[in-house]
């Protein structure tokens, strides 16, 4: 009878374990998504302003330096079948309260460089 027990336990431990795959995890999406077309409309020498228009506000405020922002998009996956997690960020960088310098994972617009005023 013990045998049975135990037998009965163990069938039911690996039935319960190789149905894991069958429960839904959604994925977590936190911070600032930033479409590859906002991105480009980035020009050097744009406002503060100007910026969160294009933009949106960043996720993260630096608060020793106010002319760090950081938008950072971190994507965990629920489950591994739809893909890796992920994370994007950008960096923009402002002097005198225009863009002076933007660096991270997306790639500037050849225009980047003219500022808007021209």
């Amino acid at each position: 009878m013990k045998l049975y027990r135990l037998a009965f336990v163990l069938v039911l431990a690996l039935a319960t374990g190789a149905c894991s795959n069958w429960i839904y995890r959604i994925d977590v999406p936190q911070g600032n998504f930033l479409d590859e077309r906002d991105v480009k409309k980035l020009r050097i020498g744009m406002t503060k302003d100007q910026v969160i228009y294009v933009l949106g506000n960043p996720v993260v405020d630096d608060t020793f330096d106010d002319d760090t922002w950081y938008y950072v998009y971190d994507m965990k996956r629920g489950m591994s079948k739809r893909g890796e997690d992920f994370q994007k960020r950008m960096i923009i960088t402002f002097d005198d309260g225009k863009v002076s310098n933007v660096e991270g994972d997306f790639e500037l617009s050849e225009d980047f460089d003219t500022p808007l005023d021209q």
